[in-house]
């Protein structure tokens, strides 16, 4: 049995076997990526639909996405791709160096780098590192969006290669955490060194009913403030999906009552799918 070290779950994988995740496998006593240089979704997006807000605003950004997730969120929003795996999910193959020279062509177009997007593309951090390596001498960028449930010991230096993040912070309560599959003090972890060391914006989607309360959102957006006080937040509008059909959408009322929370303790609030 071999132990996966890149998130809180630590699967442990006999040879052959694949991971939670759906997208790393056990060959020869390693736990390697399925997904080196396979994609689902490319796309040339305005960079405020990662979200970010504050890095580079009007620009765009080549997204690029894989398959499979270390969570197992019941809304997910990109389910057709996140809980799929390599033989469910229609791929295109693509080297570093062929993705590298498709961004760097896109440049006319207002095209910054990559962000690599949609599902959760640190399941897959060689490609991302080995991608990150060449788009910065042709000065473009790297950002990645990602839900932070990582060990930052396995991810080697790929934070510092990384020229922004959003990181999808799902509430504030490790209860809740644990009902997706998560851990909180592991994304907590992960977004203080990443803050430290790049650009970093949160966003949290707002489930009616479960990550809602003004207690929890004056709790976390107190801890982003205790790293900086300009770490942009996104409070985003749920819409029903995947397992969570029977839901509402959030109410825009409450976003912004919510927001007018954050902006207690964060300088920079934004309002999502509105």
């Amino acid at each position: 049995m071999t132990r996966c070290n890149l998130c809180p779950r630590h699967c442990r994988l006999e040879e052959g076997q694949t991971g939670f995740c759906r997208a790393r496998v056990c060959r020869g006593g390693r736990v390697l990526p399925k997904g080196y240089g396979k994609l689902t979704s490319l796309a040339l997006d305005p960079i405020e639909k990662k979200p970010l807000a504050r890095f580079c605003p009007g620009s765009r950004i080549l997204s690029v996405g894989g398959f499979g997730c270390n969570m197992s969120c019941f809304f997910c929003q990109n389910a057709g791709i996140s809980f799929c795996g390599e033989e469910d999910a229609p791929l295109r193959r693509m080297t570093p160096e062929e993705l590298v020279s498709l961004a760097d062509s896109l440049k006319p177009g207002g095209n910054i780098g990559l962000a690599f997007t949609y599902n959760e593309p640190l399941l897959n951090p060689e490609f991302v590192s080995d991608c990150a390596d060449l788009l910065r001498p042709r000065g473009l960028k790297t950002v990645l969006v990602t839900n932070g449930c990582f060990c930052l010991d396995a991810l080697g230096g790929l934070l510092a290669k990384t020229d922004a993040l959003n990181v999808d912070l799902k509430g504030f309560t490790p209860a809740w955490y644990r009902r997706l599959g998560g851990d909180l003090e592991t994304v907590k972890a992960f977004i203080s060194a990443a803050a430290a060391v790049t650009h970093v914006e949160v966003t949290t989607l707002v489930v009616p009913g479960e990550n809602d309360g003004a207690d929890e959102i004056a709790a976390l957006s107190a801890w982003l403030a205790s790293l900086r006080p300009d770490i942009p937040l996104h409070l985003s509008r749920f819409f029903p999906r995947h397992k969570a059909q029977a839901y509402p959408a959030t109410d825009p009322g409450t976003l912004k009552r919510l927001a007018q929370i954050a902006r207690e303790s964060l300088q920079y609030v934004y309002l999502g799918n509105l």
